[in-house]
């Protein structure tokens, strides 16, 4: 924790320090009262701040805290996936528009070269937040989907031959493994391993890991998370990725994925009069339960009816 009192001039300073501790992805709780989880490096940054208030006059102090009473360990990790998620979103909405001003034809070499160095800097403005994003924030796979789905469409792609159009996976190579994702799910997550459950192996069973450095076991399956096995891919939440990838055909599990991907991106691409009842259905699911566990039972048992009423709805 740094804790400083800035002099009141020169008036550049004030911003200095702002602007440095948002480079090393510290969050506000308090004015001038400064977090970062602990470790050596988080103190040599704090540090290194703090000599420099003290060198212009100001006044600082970096120490080690235990939350008691009022705010909690988990309300200070949702300040930082919080902050985390805006960085993700402004780099979102740069690499929509990018995606939206290539043509739908054959990309001539000129717009090439000038998307690639766009897409290139995306890469190290995504670089620069994954690393100060700490506890694994939502808002990273969707980058990642967008800007692999630009790179796909940079291609000079060759032409395929009809015996290898077919990538369709099977559901019986996928009896028997572990389902790994992030800790802390919410309605992405929730629903694909309902869909994993119900269409590919009813005993799946499921591992909540942290965000970051994890390394998958043999027979374990990532999904919705970094490098994951299926994750976001362009503009679809791994839901829909799921669907696609294994060629599930039930009518019913369409409008299941067009909510879930206007909750999971906060779009209204399909505006299903359903979604906003569900987004607050799964909020409270997430509100009042921290277990995964729990969070996976109740989220399952949501999925399970909705996909009974669109099974049963008229056509």
């Amino acid at each position: 924790m740094l804790i400083h009192q800035l002099p009141p001039k020169p008036n550049y300073f004030r911003v200095k320090v702002w602007r440095r501790l948002q480079k090393l992805g510290a969050v506000a709780i308090k004015n001038s009262v400064y977090v970062l989880p602990r470790s050596e490096s988080a103190r040599e940054d704090f540090e290194w701040v703090l000599r420099e208030i003290v060198q212009e006059g100001g006044e600082a102090t970096v120490c080690e805290a235990r939350f008691v009473e009022g705010l909690s360990d988990d309300g200070v990790e949702a300040l930082f996936d919080a902050a985390r998620d805006a960085d993700y979103a402004q780099i979102v909405d740069n690499a929509r528009q990018l995606s939206d001003g290539l043509p739908t034809s054959k990309i001539d070499d000129e717009t090439r070269s000038r998307v690639k160095l766009e897409l290139a800097r995306l890469r190290r403005r995504l670089d620069e937040v994954a690393a100060i994003d700490f506890f694994g924030a939502a808002g990273r796979e969707p980058v990642e989907g967008l800007l692999t789905e630009i790179e796909k469409r940079l291609r000079v792609e060759a032409p395929v031959a009809p015996e290898a159009s077919n990538n369709l996976l099977r559901a019986d190579d996928f009896i028997g493994r572990t389902w790994v994702t992030r800790k802390g799910i919410h309605v992405d997550r929730m629903a694909t391993a309902w869909l994993v459950r119900r269409f590919i192996d009813p005993r799946a069973e499921f591992k909540f890991v942290p965000g970051k450095g994890y390394q998958p076991a043999p027979r374990e399956i990532r999904f919705d998370m970094f490098e994951a096995e299926f994750t976001h891919s362009g503009d679809k939440c791994t839901f829909e990725v799921v669907l696609d990838r294994f060629g599930l055909k039930d009518r019913a599990l369409f409008p299941i994925a067009a909510i879930v991907h206007d909750i999971d991106l906060k779009e209204s691409k399909y505006a299903r009069p359903e979604m906003p009842g569900i987004d607050r259905l799964i909020a409270g699911v997430t509100m009042g339960h921290k277990d995964d566990e729990t969070r996976l039972a109740r989220g399952v048992a949501v999925f399970e009816d909705l996909y009974e009423y669109f099974r049963r709805r008229p056509t």
